[in-house]
């Protein structure tokens, strides 16, 4: 699949009429595409210019997810940067925070290419038989994984599911949870339907079905979370029956393990492994800049030199991991610690003792520049495909506690921990953070499982220090708001989330 990556920058300028036209329109309207899309060739730069618009989810979801959560205390030591608002829960500069902003405009923009790609697939007729059905699953899980993502945010977001111009956009009012998840499950549902169960050679990295499948769990999962009395992603539906036999699907399969050594998960020399569901896919060094910027978002800027890479210095302050993330959560012999954890450095006298993450940090491995890596961001592997099954159980549904705690036991035991006899919820939770730190999933486990408000509120008193978050932390906080710049662009269209 990293070939197609190669491809991106003439699909997004002869597919779409230009990459940075469509970041402009409200929501997201329709282009010129009529006289673009005449052979399969052009169907599959289109398909791939769906997949670029994937390139900066990994770099804001650090921030919006990981640095949200308890895992990161990431406030600022020099004056206030973008990411302070989201650290600190300060609701009127997350209005107009361009984090926040930037994901409601990105996951909208791969909705619009998807929109349109669906719509050519369904009345062109270039593209027929399993190709075109593939192309649907794709594009169908594509726009799902972003409708996802913004109901998880925003909670009711304006529901397209087809191509618009700008005029019909600004009559699309936020739709209801329920509807948008309506979509989900059916595009997720086509996916499963459509999708293979792997790929070979250049294909390799595509969603396959057992990646919908997962994220189809996922999404029952995450339905399944407390209302907490707001409009967002939790329904307290209760559908972790559905989950289930998708999880069991996935594990029944015998393509998925779980590797021996926990490091080789996030290899540079061993992506595409048999932990991975689905990643986003970067490759480093081509003229295009198709190498990952996540890693840079995280790692100081002395921590290069002390490194031996001579990278022109920028401006990345360390965004340190919480203390109690690094000090309460983790054993000291955990592992996973071990790996994804700098603990201080000093480099040129001056010693750094505040934690940061380096999971992704691999100077060997340098590309051309500080936000040039040739490493995939894992969005689905299977250690969380073994965990939301354990989560099932503990819920009552397909095993008990016990069963639920044998299900961690080889995740446990490559960390060098003692294995579980029985497990509860919230043990399972600071297990999932241990496992998955660093990988942005901490603050969504928190919110769905229902312990957002308790674990986040008792964590700010440890480790606010600064006193900088907003306490208490509130229900309403627990979504982001409609950023202001689209409230702006159509006045009266959108009320913003209570809170803000």
């Amino acid at each position: 699949m990293k070939r197609f990556l190669l491809l991106i920058t003439a699909a997004c300028t002869l597919a779409l009429g230009g990459c940075e036209k469509d970041l402009d329109q409200v929501p997201i309207s329709n282009g010129s595409v009529d006289t673009f899309y005449k052979t399969a060739t052009d169907f599959d730069q289109a398909m791939t210019a769906v997949y670029a618009t994937l390139r900066g989810y990994p770099d804001r979801e650090i921030i919006l997810s990981e640095a949200r959560s308890d895992n990161m205390y990431a406030v600022s030591s020099i004056g206030s940067r973008d990411w302070d608002a989201v650290n600190n829960f300060a609701p009127s500069l997350l209005v107009i925070n361009p984090y926040v902003s930037d994901a409601w405009t990105s996951d909208y923009l791969t909705i619009f290419r998807a929109n349109i790609l669906l719509d050519q697939l369904a009345t062109n007729g270039a593209v027929t038989g399993s190709l075109q059905a593939r192309y649907e699953g794709e594009a169908k899980f594509l726009r799902a994984f972003m409708y996802l993502d913004l109901v998880r945010k925003f909670g009711r977001v304006p529901l397209l599911d087809k191509p618009l111009t700008p005029q019909q956009s600004l009559a699309v009012k936020r739709t209801d949870v329920k509807d948008v998840y309506g979509l989900i499950l059916s595009d997720l549902q086509t996916a499963v339907a459509n999708l293979p169960t792997s790929y070979t050679a250049a294909n390799v990295g595509r969603p396959t079905k057992y990646a919908a499948e997962g994220l189809l769990a996922l999404t029952y999962l995450t339905r399944s979370g407390p209302t907490y009395g707001i409009n967002g992603p939790g329904m307290d539906s209760n559908e972790y029956n559905l989950a289930l036999p998708l999880l069991n699907d996935i594990i029944g399969s015998g393509r998925y393990s779980v590797l021996p050594n926990y490091g080789n998960v996030f290899s540079y020399t061993n992506e595409n492994n048999a932990e991975v569901l689905w990643d986003i896919q970067y490759v480093s060094g081509a003229t295009l800049g198709l190498g990952a910027s996540f890693p840079n978002v995280v790692i100081p800027d002395s921590y290069y030199t002390f490194s031996g890479l001579s990278f022109t210095a920028g401006s990345v302050e360390i965004k340190p991991c919480s203390n109690d993330l690094v000090n309460t959560s983790y054993a000291t012999n955990d592992a996973r610690k071990t790996f994804s954890i700098q603990q201080g450095y000093t480099y040129a006298g001056q010693t750094e003792i505040r934690p940061f993450y380096k999971k992704y940090f691999n100077a060997a491995a340098k590309g051309a520049s500080r936000t040039d890596w040739p490493i995939n961001y894992i969005v689905m592997r299977y250690a969380d495909i073994l965990m939301m099954k354990a989560e099932c159980q503990v819920r009552g549904i397909g095993g008990s506690a016990t069963d639920a705690a044998a299900l961690l036991t080889p995740l446990r035991t490559r960390a060098s921990q003692a294995a579980y006899t029985t497990i509860d919820l919230p043990t399972l939770m600071e297990e999932r953070r241990r496992e998955f730190a660093g990988e942005n999933l901490r603050w969504n486990d928190l919110v769905r499982s229902g312990l957002a408000l308790t674990t986040m509120n008792a964590w700010v008193l440890k480790d606010d220090v600064n006193t900088k978050i907003t306490r208490p932390i509130t229900a309403n906080l627990l979504l982001y708001p409609v950023p202001q710049n689209e409230l702006s662009a159509a006045p009266g269209l959108y009320e913003q989330n209570p809170g803000y």
